[in-house]
């Protein structure tokens, strides 16, 4: 034991402060595999504003390395890159240490590691308007604003109303204009070495994006899937070996490897243009403001619009070859881009996922029993599609989460008719999708108690000049629920569910109760 203790302390003596530094500046090969956000486990969109999901990043690179101690500087790494994930293989002499400079390059940061020196600041003047140059010295800076200390008294940068900015002589100490990986290394001898970095970082996701039109004849759909991945990191990893994990991962860690590197910010604050005592407690209601229109909304989140011309699956056929390959990953799914792409910084970008050109399915309504005294307004019920993920009903292959949008033909233009969300779906599963609200399908509910007993009856109208199958939620398949009326009411999948066909122009009711 005292034997190992001296080995490590003699590694560690073997670094000495002096040691060269060794600047690799990007990787020659990278591989990028992407995890999503857990908690989208239902589906839905992603938010490129607020990434909760993660990557395996895994880059080669080529070193020249010196006789004994040096320090590698791995710069370009992922901002949100988890120090303490980096594996480095390939160095002779090992690693004895790893660090991540934090302190990044940044307006926050060159005023946080100025404090108490002395600057430029410069401005126009107050009379001329000519810009001129005077000597500051920066008192108080970032989060609570930046003040500083001229000839001409104190003052908070940019309340004058007028041009000015901070002129800095040279880099503060310890700033980093690319997020670095440091690595402490010996190495026995002078040399050339292929070097194997791989990291967690934060700030990706992906996600699947369906498009499906529905046939002139209304019995099959057309379905083709993007895979939509999402980089909010300010690197790009240009010519990558993308991949993209489905499923739920058994994460235990104490803490949450998806939270992003938090970067010092710069904030400016001046004081208002007014007396304290002209508004006590002046607190500005932002709900009086009208939300932003909902095309403004979608802007905002980084959400991708599917055209037509790019949506149909029947005319996405030639893009087959360039369809993610599906792998399997122990009870994971693993999608592999056939061709190498660029994830850009702070950016999205789509391949194409899978292409079902005849997806067959049955057609319904469906609809939820909400418990309520009184007569309650009749409710439309939602028309919804539903296959079995089956290769004799034109699927048979895994679906990960995410949105879907259904298209149908309509005074011969394409319009899209829904959109909703699919949770991840295995090869033997139900697939449904709920498709929009009918106007011609209707649910009305009459209250029947008499104040001590409850009871409901409750009445299906179908406008449609054809049947409709009509499948309605009752409650929890547990639940003491007695009923009478046509069809049949079973459980499936813990709910109890009413099944009644619906003549058309015609209605069908159903007792519920008493209790």
């Amino acid at each position: 034991m005292r034997l190992l203790i001296l080995l490590v302390l003699a590694a560690f003596a073997a670094a000495p402060a002096g040691a060269q530094v060794i600047v690799s500046d990007g990787p020659d090969d990278v591989s990028v595999t992407l995890y999503r956000d857990p908690g989208r486990g239902a589906g839905g969109a992603i938010n490129l504003n607020n990434l909760r999901g993660f990557a395996l990043i895994t880059e080669t690179r080529t070193i020249s390395l010196p006789q004994g101690p040096a320090t590698i500087r791995f710069e370009g790494v992922a901002e949100g890159i988890v120090p303490v994930s980096a594996i480095v293989t390939g160095l002779p002499g090992g690693t004895i240490q790893r660090n991540r400079d934090a302190r990044l390059l940044s307006p926050a940061s060159l005023v946080d590691g100025s404090l108490g020196n002395r600057v430029t600041i410069r401005r126009a003047d107050s009379e001329t308007g000519a810009m001129r140059e005077q000597d500051a010295i920066i008192r108080v800076g970032p989060n609570n604003g930046v003040i500083f200390e001229t000839a001409e008294g104190i003052e908070a940068l940019r309340c004058s109303g007028l041009p000015e900015t901070l002129v800095f002589d040279g880099v503060p100490e310890g700033l980093s204009a690319r997020p670095t990986l440091s690595v402490e290394t010996v190495s026995p001898q002078a040399g050339t070495a292929t070097v194997t970095l791989s990291y967690l970082a934060s700030g990706f996701d992906w996600t699947a994006h369906y498009v499906a039109d529905l046939t002139e004849d209304g019995e099959e759909l057309r379905l083709f899937a993007w895979l939509t991945l999402a980089n909010s990191n300010p690197q790009s990893f240009a010519d990558a070996n993308v991949q993209a994990v489905a499923g739920t991962l058994n994460r235990e860690a104490d803490s949450d490897i998806a939270d992003a590197y938090q970067q010092l910010q710069l904030r400016l604050t001046c004081w208002p243009m007014d007396t304290t005592a002209t508004y006590p407690g002046w607190n500005v209601d932002r709900s009086v403001y009208p939300p932003p229109a909902p095309l403004a909304r979608m802007a905002d989140s980084g959400a991708i619009v599917v055209t037509g011309a790019r949506g149909r699956a029947d005319e996405l056929q030639s893009v087959a070859g360039l369809v993610a390959v599906q792998e399997e990953l122990g009870d994971l799914k693993l999608y592999r881009i056939p061709e190498t792409v660029t994830v850009a910084a702070n950016a999205q970008k789509q391949v194409a996922l899978l292409v079902q050109p005849a997806v067959q399915f049955e057609q319904f309504y469906s609809g939820q029993f909400v418990r309520s005294p009184g007569e309650v307004e009749p409710v439309p019920l939602y028309i919804t599609f539903r296959t079995e993920n089956e290769e004799a009903e034109g699927l048979g292959v895994p679906l990960p989460s995410g949105t879907v949008t259904i298209f149908t033909e309509a005074a011969g233009r394409r319009l899209p008719v829904s959109e909703s969300e699919i949770a991840d779906r295995a090869v033997g599963q139900d697939v449904e999708i709920s498709v929009a609200p009918s106007s011609q399908v209707m649910l009305a509910t009459r209250y029947t108690g008499d104040g001590e007993t409850d009871g409901w009856e409750l009445t299906v109208t179908n406008a449609n000049p054809r049947a409709a199958e009509i499948e309605l939620d009752l409650g929890p398949g547990e639940a003491d629920i007695r009923t009478s009326g046509p069809g049949r009411v079973r459980v499936r999948e813990g709910r109890r569910i009413w099944f009644v066909s619906v003549p058309a122009n015609g209605e069908r009711k159903l007792e519920v109760g008493p209790f």
